[in-house]
């Protein structure tokens, strides 16, 4: 799931979640539930790189995964497509674009009958979320050539590993060059 807050991805999530019997994992209800609510610093990559490595562990017994994580960088969503390719498995990329006054409202409607459910997001949040946000375009939405990795980094797994910590590889690549599993 690709999207800003308030675009509706965890509302879709479900949907496909229930849709392909799929494990749905949504990082801010785990933030929420393991810290009180806030957001502790550096917290939330160790987080998603469990469930990220879960995910892969969870489609190797031949369950579908939803990450509903919000993916707003390229290169987050190009190096899980890499794992995933490399793992032998399907990825989709679905985008859920939101125009700024629909995301403001909808933040608001959230945080004014279910403020349990998110963290505080202001204003000037959600302007500067909007201004670090990397829409997919069409080549990676149709799930076309990954490009390389960032200058500095050998391949897509280093690089995942440096944004998610946690994230163990030995769940994710096949061992030893076989198939996963």
């Amino acid at each position: 799931m690709v999207g800003l807050p308030g675009a509706g991805k965890t509302t879709r999530a479900r949907e496909l979640a229930a849709q392909h019997h799929a494990l749905r994992m949504t990082p801010d209800e785990w933030m929420i539930s393991l810290f009180d609510g806030s957001q502790p610093d550096n917290k939330r990559d160790l987080l998603e790189g469990r469930l990220i490595t879960l995910a892969f562990q969870t489609l190797r017994l031949g369950t579908s995964v939803v990450l509903d994580f919000g993916l707003w960088s390229r290169d987050e969503r190009s190096a899980l497509r890499r794992l995933a390719a490399t793992a032998g498995v399907t990825c989709r990329v679905v985008y859920l674009p939101v125009d700024r006054e629909v995301q403001r409202a909808r933040v608001a409607h959230r945080q004014a009958t279910a403020a349990h459910t998110t963290f505080p997001m202001t204003d000037a949040d959600l302007d500067e979320w909007r201004g670090w946000f990397e829409a997919p375009g069409a080549p990676e939405l149709r799930g076309e050539t990954i490009p390389g990795p960032p200058p500095g980094w050998p391949g897509w797994p280093e690089w995942a590993v440096g944004r998610w910590p946690s994230l163990d590889l030995t769940a994710v690549l096949p061992a030893a060059g076989g198939p996963l599993g």
